[in-house]
């Protein structure tokens, strides 16, 4: 069976190469705080391409969208030098709090479970009185038996 690869999925995988490239430049020259590009989507008319980020300390995460959302028209600008496209889709930055979530749950996992609450003691009830028992089995109602079904001629 073949598999089939959209153009927009192309243009993401391109699009997530060059724009982490870009800034983990700005990272590194310490115009945004630190974070990574964790995936791109893009439009179908490839007019718009959403980029999620992940910061690297919880806290940072959405002071640095807002910063990268702020400078998106330079990284667009620098994206239409890099890559031969007819148009660079526009920029949205969003921060991606799946790691986060995940952290959280792993935390809450690998956390000691707490005992649950005992209830508390049942009272003792009154013993019931023995009913009358005798020692041979009981038995047991004979089954029914069951009329032949007609069938119809």
């Amino acid at each position: 069976m073949r598999a089939t690869f959209h153009r927009t999925d192309r243009i993401a995988a391109l699009l997530r190469r060059e724009i982490g490239a870009l800034v983990h430049d700005a990272v590194r020259e310490k115009l945004i705080p630190s974070v990574s590009v964790s995936d791109v989507e893009v439009t179908r008319d490839l007019a718009h391409a959403t980029v999620y980020v992940t910061a690297l300390v919880g806290e940072q995460g959405k002071p640095a969208v807002k910063e990268l959302n702020e400078a998106a028209w330079e990284f667009r600008r620098e994206l239409a030098h890099r890559v031969e496209m007819r148009t660079v889709p526009a920029l949205h930055f969003k921060y991606d709090d799946s790691v986060d979530r995940g952290e959280r749950i792993e935390a809450l996992l690998r956390a000691p479970a707490e005992p649950a609450p005992t209830p508390a003691p049942a009272r003792p009830k009154a013993p019931r009185k023995a009913a009358a028992t005798s020692t041979a089995p009981a038995k047991k109602a004979p089954a029914k038996k069951r009329a032949p079904r007609k069938t119809a001629e």
